[in-house]
């Protein structure tokens, strides 16, 4: 079974792909787009709202986080991650966790960082890391609902933001970059990325989360 969504600005081509779609295959047509693969999706006149709440909900009741108390933030800013520690006995459980936390910043781009520096240490994690992993579970708790919008808007403008944090990687030393890019007043990309070298002073380290923004 495969579920397909058709999108276009133009209803007449859409109708066309599913008249051809229906020719070929045996498909069973379920209206407006509702819930994708994870994604929930509204819609309005005038704006696009995409969440994964119920996805959401089903990890934070998979890993019995539903009534621990919530947290503010994403990551605790006084621990800083490395690679020593004490080794976590379920690695494979980390990985699945964080893999379905990484599929969670579809939308949760709060989230994106910390799930970035999370992600590093999935070859061996520690204790250290699935405590970080079980905070991000905690700060989305009260928020599970949280939507990006995609507004229809008469004039659009893109533009693009970017941030650095000079040797940010405890490990390695080198900067991670933080950057995203908007259309109109809609969030279309963002993205975490740990810099290929080694910046030499905080101004390198922006001219360089300049370049990857761009």
């Amino acid at each position: 079974m495969f579920m397909i969504s058709s999108w276009g600005d133009s209803k007449k081509d859409i109708e066309q792909v599913k008249a051809a779609l229906t020719k070929e295959f045996k498909i069973k047509l379920l209206g407006p787009l509702k819930y994708f693969l994870g994604l929930d999706v509204s819609r309005t006149l005038n704006v696009l709202d995409v969440c994964q709440r119920k996805y959401c909900l089903e990890l934070l009741k998979d890993t019995r986080h539903l009534e621990p108390k919530g947290c503010k933030t994403p990551i605790d800013t006084e621990v800083r991650l490395t690679s020593k520690g004490t080794l976590l006995e379920n690695a494979e459980g980390y990985k699945r966790l964080v893999g379905r936390l990484h599929y969670l910043t579809i939308t949760r781009l709060d989230t994106t960082f910390t799930v970035h520096q999370l992600c590093q240490y999935q070859k061996t994690p520690c204790v250290e890391h699935m405590q970080a992993a079980y905070r991000v579970l905690r700060y989305m708790k009260p928020s599970p609902d949280q939507e990006i919008h995609f507004r229809n808007e008469a004039e659009l403008t893109m533009s693009g933001y970017s941030d650095s944090g000079w040797a940010s990687c405890s490990v390695t030393l080198r900067s991670i970059t933080r950057y995203c890019t908007m259309f109109g007043s809609s969030l279309i990309t963002w993205k975490t990325k740990k810099h290929n070298i080694v910046s030499r002073s905080s101004s390198e380290a922006e001219y360089e989360a300049f370049t990857l923004g761009v």
